[in-house]
């Protein structure tokens, strides 16, 4: 594809285009603190073009024209700005793609996802909580209910972002629920069917993970049975 070609498919009038689309939700997420510096990123998928935010580029200075874009079925990239690297989260947003048919995919470094790590193990457990209600069920029509617990399995981090995509799908793969997977000591990876979707869950999810250590705190467990916080009240 030649560069003009290239760069068409990220020039673009239309506010919910891919290409700027990231850069809105970049700069959303830098100001909810959920990326700093550099780190974290998003991927939003249109047919089967992926669309995917560059590393080493500050979030909330991310522009349309540093957008990379891979073709889903071969993997090979059809623009590649000059002077950038591609995001070494691009295995786990395709492990996304491949293994959920996602619509997006949402890579934060938020504090409360990384605090979640540190006190649980293996997985994130919370029930009875009305924000459940914003997250899908996946295995089977419609979303988690009140009285549902929501599960999040937790992963170890690696010293390389791209030596997660093994783990994390396993993790898929193991937890056909989830619409999120947690890495210890290091943020979450959320996906959607759309990406509209993928960032009602991450919102979600960041607000129950924010609310989960401050019930720890009080020695509320999160998961616990609805009048399970009695013994902890103040009188």
């Amino acid at each position: 594809m030649s560069s003009d070609n290239a760069d068409s498919l990220v020039a673009s009038d239309d506010p919910n285009h891919p290409a700027n689309l990231i850069c809105q939700l970049c700069r959303l997420f830098y100001h909810n603190g959920w990326v700093t510096g550099t780190g974290g990123g998003i991927s939003i998928r249109k047919g089967d073009h992926i669309f995917i935010a560059p590393s080493g580029v500050q979030k909330e200075r991310m522009l349309p024209d540093n957008m990379f874009v891979m073709d889903l079925e071969t993997k090979e990239y059809l623009r590649m700005p000059k002077s950038l690297k591609p995001s070494a989260c691009t295995p786990l947003f395709l492990a996304a793609y491949t293994n959920r048919n996602a619509g997006a995919c949402i890579h934060t470094h938020s504090q409360n996802a990384v605090l979640i790590s540190l006190l649980y193990d293996k997985v994130f457990t919370i029930a009875n909580i009305e924000q459940i209600k914003a997250l899908p069920k996946l295995t089977e029509p419609g979303y988690l209910g009140f009285f549902d617990t929501l599960t999040i399995p937790i992963i170890e981090n690696t010293a390389h972002e791209e030596d997660l995509k093994d783990s994390l799908e396993q993790a898929i793969i193991d937890y056909p629920a989830t619409t999120a997977v947690l890495v210890r000591r290091h943020g979450i990876y959320v996906w959607g069917e759309t990406v509209w979707k993928a960032k009602v869950y991450n919102e979600a999810i960041d607000y129950l993970l924010e609310l989960a250590v401050k019930m720890r705190q009080l020695g509320i467990p999160p998961d616990g049975a609805i009048g399970s916080e009695r013994n902890t009240r103040v009188v």
